[in-house]
């Protein structure tokens, strides 16, 4: 048995990478981006993909004409996502930081924080200053879109363990509430043949009622909450919460 460590742990991403980048989910990436009114930008657009993975949108966004920078921790998410770059013969910018201490700014017309990327420090200030980086990477004008699984969410979903099959892979997840609904921590088992890896996950959650206070707070302005990326309310129908919100100056 082995066991690997949380986010900023690079053998997690590579050994759990089957089941949490599926082709389903760049699939998924690319419907979003045809499709989703809040993922719709200018052709040119300067867009900053902050913990972007292996450029599950990344490389869609700089096929459609944008100028698109990836940023990650992790160097094996971003060799990944240089190879899916240059497979696809498109232009990507990546860089290995940390979100906190990224600086670029006024750099960029559109800052993307996707798929549930924001939260898993453990210091709630260190989740505040990633908010306000995103700020100051943004050009006057410009627009953040984070998109997360929020706390009114997670409450009806936090069930009994989850088990994912990927091929002859089974993964076993079990979610477990913490401080209050503050926080949550998924424990992961992934069972390949006779080899079995644990891993665990905490991260903090967060309403749209927190969320919204926590942009307003980093400087943020015309903050507005989605059910969902085809700009829904978020309501007893929503299926994720999306924030969109302005740089004003």
């Amino acid at each position: 048995m082995t066991r690997t460590g949380g986010f900023q742990d690079d053998d997690f991403w590579t050994e759990f990478n089957d089941f949490l980048f599926s082709e389903q989910r760049y699939a998924q990436a690319e419907e979003l981006l045809g499709t989703s009114p809040l993922l719709s930008f200018p052709s040119g657009s300067r867009v900053l993909d902050l913990c972007c993975g292996p450029g599950v949108f990344t490389v869609p966004l700089a096929r459609r004409g944008h100028d698109v920078t990836g940023v990650d921790l992790s160097p094996a998410m971003l060799a990944q996502g240089r190879k899916r770059a240059s497979d696809a013969g498109t232009e990507v910018t990546y860089v290995q930081a940390d979100a906190r201490a990224y600086a670029a700014p006024g750099g960029f017309d559109v800052v993307l924080n996707l798929f549930t990327s924001f939260g898993y420090f453990d210091d709630p200030a260190d989740n505040a200053l990633v908010l306000r980086t995103m700020h100051t990477c943004l050009a006057p004008g410009g627009a953040l879109v984070l998109d997360l699984a929020g706390k009114e969410l997670l409450a009806r979903r936090v069930t009994p363990p989850k088990v994912v099959r990927h091929g002859d892979d089974l993964l076993v997840q079990t979610d477990t509430v913490l401080d209050d609904w503050a926080r949550l921590r998924s424990d992961w088992v992934l069972i390949r043949g006779e080899r079995v890896t644990r891993a665990t996950l905490v991260w903090f959650v967060y309403s749209a009622v927190e969320l919204r206070r926590m942009a307003v707070e980093a400087g943020f302005g015309q903050v507005e909450v989605f059910g969902g990326f085809d700009g829904r309310p978020y309501d007893e129908n929503a299926e994720r919460l999306v924030l969109r919100a302005v740089r004003e100056a």
